[in-house]
């Protein structure tokens, strides 16, 4: 496979998700100008590839090894675990820690709104 094939399948996945080049930068570590050099098809790190590819759910080859709709699910409930910790967080503060119970309920509430209520556009937002 040529360096232009692997970039073109990773930028329809990119796209696909729904991340912007600076958020898939933060999320996986790397700079911008790393992002943009392999986009440009430039020579990066295989490490670099392999951030890229793993984040968005494909194998080196730019194979889909985790299904979209997984991908999103399991970013919305990672996203979802840290919203909630931040809120059991200031409600610890304020000694009034959320029941396990309440807490799921805030989990699930978070992760659907992020894969189908109004902050759908902020799952990938770093």
């Amino acid at each position: 496979m040529t360096r232009k094939v692997l970039i073109e399948r990773i930028q329809k996945r990119r796209k696909a998700v729904g991340i912007t080049y600076e958020n898939l930068a933060k999320l996986t570590g790397l700079s911008l100008r790393t992002v943009n050099r392999f986009f440009a098809g430039e020579d990066v790190k295989l490490s670099t590839v392999e951030r890229i590819t793993s984040l968005l759910g494909l194998d080196f080859s730019g194979n889909e090894i985790v299904p979209l709709e997984t991908l999103q699910k399991q970013r919305a409930n990672e996203k979802a675990l840290f919203l909630a910790s931040l809120v059991q967080g200031t409600s610890t503060l304020e000694i009034q820690g959320l029941e396990k119970s309440e807490l799921q309920k805030m989990i699930h509430r978070f992760e659907e709104e992020l894969l189908y209520g109004e902050y759908r556009d902020k799952l990938w937002v770093a």
